[in-house]
């Protein structure tokens, strides 16, 4: 009878009870319900995969027959113990770690050349950045037209002061690193953006107080610009690292790996192990590689430059 009288007397005053859905709707604890579709997605997309790829890098599958058998630890013995396998992860790591310094370098450079105050830095930003919105593979085939052997364009030059053609791209002293350098050109756009952004993030007051203090260019990029770009740097550092690391289109468009493997790199001999040999199971276990490097190699780099953000 009380409680009536409560709820009667709450009714007449205007007052609703606060039920247990309105208490989780004003605490925000349904929020964490939006979670769940992207969390499907990740699962069906991300974990699903791995797990599949773990438990196929123990099988002979060719990757089409619904019949395989498991052979246990005989893909990684077969990886350990291949020749080809080392120059692979080689090219792998020139990928990734060159690609990311060359970035990094050229695309701070852009990024502090295009801070001055310059008539036309909105139409150089953009030129700079254009080829990272082009397909990588399509990037690769437009380089592969310089390149080439027969009619390349550098070699249309080449042939004005010798009588051969240079193989350019079948030379595997040099095929590599021109990999790395269309991986350079087409992705310092993302660095250089990512620098600008830090660059226009310090305050003015910091560089006159500096040049009041008779700090020169190259002490006040030591002392307040490089110090304050640490974040940036950090992950301008990381993702073209990762970029690299996992680099695949322009492998194709331009060597295909070749000659040979000369070229190639852990995700695109996966791709010809896998359809070019058919042995889904040897490829699987180079991508569970591919995976431990490019996560080793990954969480250093974040670790270490997180480390040196804190004692800039």
């Amino acid at each position: 009878m009380a409680e009536s009288r409560t709820v009667l007397a709450q009714t007449r005053s205007g007052k609703k009870t606060e039920t247990t859905f309105g208490r989780l709707v004003r605490s925000g604890a349904l929020l964490n319900l939006l979670y769940i579709p992207a969390l499907l997605l990740f699962f069906i997309f991300i974990f699903y995969p791995f797990f599949k790829g773990i438990k196929i890098s123990f099988t002979n599958w060719d990757g089409y027959n619904q019949d395989y058998k498991w052979i246990g630890f005989s893909n990684y013995s077969r990886m350990f113990t291949d020749p080809e396998i080392l120059k692979v992860i080689r090219n792998t790591a020139i990928y990734g770690i060159g690609s990311a310094v060359f970035q990094n370098v050229i695309g701070l450079l852009y990024a502090l050349f295009l801070n001055l105050n310059i008539r036309t830095r909105g139409l150089v930003r953009t030129v700079i950045y254009l080829p990272v919105i082009i397909s990588s593979l399509i990037m690769g085939y437009i380089w592969y037209f310089f390149f080439q052997y027969q009619g390349g364009a550098i070699n249309d030059i080449i042939l004005l002061f010798h009588d051969q053609p240079s193989n350019l791209l079948g030379d595997p002293n040099l095929n590599v690193w021109i990999i790395t350098f269309v991986n350079t050109y087409q992705y310092l756009g993302i660095a250089m953006v990512l620098y600008l952004a830090g660059l226009q993030s310090i305050p003015r007051d910091y560089y006159e107080a500096a040049t009041i203090d008779g700090a020169g260019p190259m002490q006040r990029f030591a002392h307040v610009t490089w110090p304050l770009i640490a974040p940036a740097f950090t992950v301008s550092m990381v993702l073209n690292l990762i970029g690299g690391l996992k680099l695949f289109d322009v492998i194709v468009a331009l060597t295909n790996s070749g000659p040979g493997y000369a070229s190639a790199s852990l995700s695109s001999i996966m791709y010809l192990l896998y359809f070019g040999r058919e042995d889904a199971g040897y490829a699987a276990t180079i991508g569970i590689l591919m995976f431990i490097m490019i996560s080793i190699v990954s969480i250093t780099a974040l670790l270490f430059l997180r480390k040196r953000e804190v004692n800039a």
